[in-house]
């Protein structure tokens, strides 16, 4: 087991969190995920971030995975919109860290020019990231601020590391430059009077003072003291008796130096010291991010992708989970072997919710062991914020352990066998194993007679089935491969085979057994022909029904497959039959509305007309006597406004005959779509479904959506409308998916449709109830002119957001969709914005 903590996220905590770690080394180093994490950890830039992948263990805890696969993924995103990168390695300063504890320690000018470098990078690292809005919320919300420690040593430092030209260290470099200047000047001086005792004119140093190469046999004619004789004894360096003071001055001078800039350092170390544990921090949180990095680079560079996350029907629906078929429970598209790259050949891989085993057969060779890594090593990858080499679309569970039994492992020391070994490792997982685990088993069963292995392969297989561990088996035998057609919780996948090249084409094809093929693969490899032709006399006087069962169970199934498709076109054509059919039934409302609309707008403006003559001519009458004259004038003006109300009323009965037409051939040619609808629409006017707690209806005359509650009083039903619950009678209530009849003018038309919400909720329902929902959710949006919206579909199985999607993508008045950003929700919530 790894002894490292698992991976750290820098998110509102300081400690990294620890989980129970159910990974072993052993079955790790088995599936060779060490390799992969070594490919990615190279593309990190810095040794200790490089060492921490190597040591990390895979997550278990789902929101800190999601949290993980999150921030690398907005790293990419960085990378991708090519944001250059501007800083260099990150130095390793974690053992320096660790000395500052030590009394009286003094780091050296490189270890404290490596802690100034590990800062400014961290700093540029930082900065380049900051952009990100995730990644300010978590990783660098909690991040240490380390600019004044930089600023601090590099006040001492320049960017190259040397000292800077401190005031008391100029002073003492000065008064050595001109000791030694006076030195070169009395050498020099021998070199112009005698040149010809000297071996060179140049002085030399050695021992750090200033000596001159005089020849040996000229050794009296200049008095000094002799530090070094050359390898032939023909040179002396002598340091003469004139520049020996000097030279002393020069030392003195130069440990002065040295004392003071020991000084300095100490200082400097006394300092950083004081900021250890701000240092540590930033320091482990640095190459967290860098590992982060060097992840998101691997997922750029094999363009892999993050797998969502799934889980199974009883974690989803609680204890009381029906255990139907609820989609994908691991779903890897297009998946390859991540060790293969360009050279693998993609798979499919499927298991439903409701299954827990995964049988593999097919021939030899034909790489049913490679699938089972591939399995596991995308398991592994994903719980280790890796990109998986799939496309988008592919799912994996979070699992608490990866266990295999892969390959041979007979030990001639510990007196196994192949079998014996087999049996060894599943036992060991057997105990290990639970129900998040994922189990490889490859060729169970085998190393012993057929029918023995067969039983007790399935008998293994049930144990685990009952702990309702993840399993994943390949198998030649075919009773087993018979288990996996005739048990509930098991499906088949086989890799296929090309009958004409007698060559495997290395696809998996799930809900499909395959044969071993292994006379045809023997033939291939060179095995004489006569021993083939022998096998196959043998085979035939042998065999059994057990290939042509298997034929018949794939050909129905097969069948099975292609009605269950069928049935689901049929379906998808029905969605869009209604989907034509809502669409005209809007155009109806809208065209009643702006009837209507036309029609207040004239009667408006004919009152307003009628109101000035009216008034002008109750003025005229009151201004002076009634005359025959004035008497004639009423009765004109009282006839044409008779006149104009005659007039007005036929424009209207004229118009209520052609909306009444338009709606006849409307319920024709809703009629026409088929029998499907004509059932939806009779179920409308006949017999109404049964009213339960929490359904979904519209209640009263208008029609208003609200939520059963409970059942009340003498047969009425208790419904909450917004936030008030209301009592209503039995039959002025009527069940969501019952379309209501709409013959009210515009006005009632107004009242009986829902307000249109600035947030939708759907979760908890079904997709066809989602739809309506969404439906009349568009409807009231266009009517109150509103141009955007939230929709909450939580993550689930992807069922719903699917779905809405599909709907919003085919609707008229949708401009665009888009799931919400990550802290408001991600991919459970999508923003709908209308035309």
């Amino acid at each position: 087991m790894f002894t490292k903590y698992p991976l750290m996220l820098c998110c509102a905590s300081r400690n990294p969190p620890v989980f129970k770690m159910s990974f072993a080394e052993k079955y790790i180093r088995l599936l060779e995920f060490d390799r992969v994490m070594q490919r990615a950890a190279e593309f990190s830039k810095s040794e200790e971030a490089y060492a921490d992948m190597m040591k990390q263990v895979p997550l278990q805890d789902d929101a800190q995975l999601e949290v993980l696969k999150s921030a690398v993924l907005s790293i990419k995103n960085r990378i991708d919109a090519q944001a250059l990168e501007p800083r260099g390695d990150l130095p390793s300063v974690g053992e320096i860290l660790t000395r500052l504890d030590i009394a009286g320690m003094v780091l050296e000018l490189e270890e404290i020019y490596a802690l100034a470098r590990f800062i400014t990078e961290g700093n540029a690292l930082v900065k380049w990231l900051s952009p990100d809005e995730f990644l300010n919320q978590t990783l660098l919300v909690l991040l240490p601020d380390c600019h004044v420690i930089a600023q601090k040593i590099f006040s001492v430092l320049d960017k190259t590391g040397q000292l800077r030209d401190l005031p008391v260290f100029v002073t003492i470099k000065k008064a050595i430059a001109l000791l030694e200047r006076e030195s070169r000047a009395i050498t020099a001086s021998y070199a112009e009077h005698d040149p010809a005792v000297l071996q060179s004119a140049l002085p030399s140093i050695r021992d750090g003072r200033t000596v001159i190469a005089v020849k040996a046999r000229f050794r009296s004619r200049i008095r000094g003291i002799v530090h070094e004789i050359s390898a032939t004894g023909q040179t002396l360096f002598l340091e003469p008796e004139e520049i020996v003071e000097k030279n002393n001055e020069i030392t003195i001078l130069q440990q002065k130096l040295a004392i003071e800039i020991r000084r300095v350092l100490r200082e400097l170390t006394e300092f950083i010291a004081e900021q250890k544990q701000t240092l540590v921090l930033f320091h482990s949180k640095i190459i967290y991010i860098e590992s982060l990095r060097a992840r998101a680079h691997y997922a750029c560079r094999t363009k892999g992708v993050f797998a969502q996350t799934t889980r199974r029907l009883q974690e989803e629906h609680g204890a009381d989970g029906d255990g139907t078929a609820g989609g994908a429970f691991l779903k890897l598209i297009q998946v390859k072997h991540p060790l293969l790259g360009e050279a693998a050949v993609p798979l499919d891989i499927e298991i439903k919710k409701d299954r827990y085993a995964l049988i593999i057969s097919g021939p030899n060779t034909g790489g049913k062991t490679l699938a089972l890594k591939t399995i596991g090593l995308c398991a592994l990858m994903n719980q280790s914020g890796l990109a998986i080499p799939a496309v988008e679309g592919s799912a994996l569970p979070v699992f608490d352990g990866v266990y295999a039994d892969i390959g041979d492992e007979q030990s001639i020391g510990s007196a196994l066998s192949t079998f014996s070994a087999h049996i060894k490792n599943i036992a060991e997982i057997l105990n290990l194993a639970s129900s998040r685990s994922l189990v490889l088993l490859d060729e169970l069963g085998s190393g012993t007679e057929a029918s023995e292995g067969s039983s007790l392969a399935m008998a293994i297989a049930d144990e685990f089935i009952e702990k309702r561990t993840m399993l994943c088996i390949t198998s030649h035998l075919s009773p087993f491969k018979q288990y996996g057609w005739t048990r509930r919780f098991a499906e088949n996948a086989a890799m296929d085979f090309d009958a004409d090249s007698l060559r495997p084409n290395y696809r998996l094809i799930m809900g499909s057994s395959g044969e071993s093929r292994a006379l045809d693969i023997a033939g291939r490899h060179g095995l004489p022909v006569n021993i083939i032709d022998n096998a196959r006399r043998y085979m035939s006087e042998g065999a059994g029904d057990t290939s042509k069962l298997i034929h018949e169970l794939q050909e129905k199934y097969r069948l099975v497959e292609q009605e269950k498709e069928d049935l689901k076109q049929k379906q998808l054509s029905l969605l869009e039959q209604q989907k034509k059919h809502d669409a005209r039934e809007l155009s109806l409302r809208q065209r009643e509305a702006a009837i209507k609309s036309c029609e207040l707008r004239d009667l408006h403006s004919l009152l307003s007309e009628w109101r000035k003559k009216l008034e002008n001519l109750v003025r005229e009458i009151r201004e002076g006597e009634l005359n025959r004259e004035k008497t004639v004038r009423v009765k004109e003006v009282l006839h044409e406004l008779s006149e104009t109300i005659k007039g007005e009323d036929a424009k209207a009965l004229t118009e209520g005959e052609e909306t009444a037409l338009f709606e006849r051939n409307l319920h024709m040619a809703g009629d026409e779509h088929g029998s499907g609808l004509a059932a939806s629409d009779g179920q409308s006017h006949g017999s109404k479904k049964p009213l339960t707690k929490g359904m979904s209806v519209f209640a009263g005359k208008d029609k208003r959506r609200g939520i059963v509650k409970r059942a009340g009083k003498k047969g009425c039903w208790i419904v909450e409308i917004g936030s008030v619950c209301v009592p209503f009678a039995e039959d002025e209530l009527l069940p969501l998916n019952e379309r209501p009849v709409f013959k009210a003018s515009v006005s009632a038309l107004e009242c009986s449709m829902p307000a249109a919400a600035f947030e939708l909720d759907l979760r908890g329902l079904r997709l066809e109830e989602a739809l309506e929902v969404l439906s009349h959710q568009l409807d009231a949006a266009m009517v109150s002119n509103l141009k955007s919206f939230a929709l909450i579909h939580g993550k689930g199985d992807g069922i719903l957001s699917r779905g809405a999607h599909e709907f919003l993508k085919n609707h008229p008045a949708v401009a665009d969709y888009y799931f919400s950003r990550p802290e408001e929700g991600g991919a459970g919530k999508t923003e709908v914005a209308l035309k």
